[in-house]
């Protein structure tokens, strides 16, 4: 993986996101912070290029987004896909979740992320 670009100008705003993040964020990030999740390190509300991703795991290449409400406004799901788009080019994979499934089904959120760590085991620890 090459070098992701840090933009220095969305640290502040990140910090900003981090202290007002959603209960969905707040409560999955319980699961995966401090590498308690399969030994993975994430970080939460994470800077990577023009954007701020919910999580992102560098190890696994990984991206992780938490939709409230307000993305199923298609201007909003328009700039997502745009913004999903730029990221997977930097060689970025990313798993969406709505606020919802993360709140009601948090097993299977896991099971989901679960299933995405053991495929890249699979290919990159043969």
């Amino acid at each position: 993986m090459y070098f992701l670009p840090y933009n220095r100008s969305l640290r502040d705003f990140s910090r900003e996101l981090r202290n007002h993040s959603m209960l969905s964020e707040i409560l999955l990030w319980q699961k995966l912070r401090a590498g308690s999740f399969r030994g993975y390190s994430f970080n939460r509300q994470k800077p990577l290029g023009n954007y701020i991703v919910d999580f992102y795991c560098k190890k696994l290449n990984l991206v992780i987004e938490v939709d409230g409400d307000s993305h199923f406004y298609d201007e909003v799901f328009l700039n997502d896909v745009m913004r999903q788009d730029a990221l997977e080019k930097m060689g970025l994979y990313f798993l969406r979740f709505s606020d919802i499934e993360v709140k009601k089904q948090m097993n299977s959120v896991l099971a989901q992320i679960g299933f995405y760590i053991d495929d890249w085991e699979a290919l990159h620890l043969k």
